[in-house]
């Protein structure tokens, strides 16, 4: 009983420490973007978010980039990874490397040699900014691997898929229908952790010359610092109502399959 209560003081004490570490910086964030002329506090710098059309269109060329990132990423990792584990599971290790390997090169290399393809890139399709796509896929494939990996060791995957074929579904049809529901949660998250790392990134987007939201903030914090610190604020905020969707969404899922099984149980 005394162990129990002092790993729950331990647990308090740590949680504690760890909240005062993450909330003052936000509160020294939030006072510096509210402060007025002569000591007062204003919003100006708040205001001034929507009034910069520069901003706004790099807010919105970043969030269709998070989109895109994410959907590219899911449409060319789950295929893979299932198809793998189920036919090809020899080459799970050589996939996993490849899948790592942007985690190891730095950023900036990453853009020396995406540089002179981004020419032909740019030759093709343009210049917009969404053709960052291609770039960001290859940088989030190392975490949203991690996240989906370990969604697919969480099950039976080729017993559920040997099932649906043996009851005449298509490959389509088992990944749709069988493998995309029961990792619904590990989907959510590797296409969150995308979403964060897009919404963060300047490298790659500053030295192709891209404008996107974190060149913008670069950009204002050179000329109006107030109204820098309230967007890179409003990012951070964004990106802790991301994970606490996760975590809402990770435990809505756990409670659903212990009714299930308490159902199955009293049947």
């Amino acid at each position: 009983m005394g162990s129990l209560v002092k790993q729950r003081v331990l647990r308090t004490i740590v949680l504690l420490v760890l909240g005062v570490y993450f909330i003052l910086p936000l509160i020294a964030m939030a006072e510096f973007s509210t402060r007025g002329k002569g000591g007062s506090r204003s919003l100006e710098s708040w205001t001034s978010i929507v009034d910069d059309e520069g901003l706004m269109e790099a807010l919105v060329n970043s969030l269709l980039l998070s989109v895109t990132s994410a959907v590219l990423m899911l449409v060319l990792l789950v295929p893979t990874m299932a198809w793998i584990r189920l036919r090809l599971p020899q080459l799970q290790r050589l996939v996993e490397f490849l899948c790592l390997l942007p985690l190891a090169i730095p950023a900036i290399v990453l853009v020396v040699g995406m540089a002179p393809l981004y020419a032909w890139v740019n030759y093709f399709l343009g210049d917009s900014p969404l053709t960052l796509t291609f770039a960001y896929t290859i940088l989030v494939l190392p975490f949203a691997y991690r996240a989906i990996d370990a969604g697919l060791a969480a099950i039976d995957l080729k017993t559920l898929a040997e099932a649906a074929r043996s009851l005449g579904a298509s490959w389509f049809t088992v990944l749709w229908k069988v493998v995309v529901p029961n990792i619904r949660v590990a989907l959510i998250g590797a296409s969150l952790l995308s979403v964060a790392l897009v919404l963060g990134e300047f490298t790659i987007a500053s030295l192709l010359n891209f404008d996107t939201l974190q060149v913008q903030v670069n950009l204002l914090g050179k000329r109006n610092a107030g109204v820098s610190i309230a967007v890179s604020l409003l990012c951070l905020l964004f990106a802790f109502v991301l994970l606490f969707a996760l975590s809402y969404v990770g435990q809505r899922r756990r409670q659903t399959v212990a009714e299930e099984e308490v159902s199955l149980g009293s049947n």
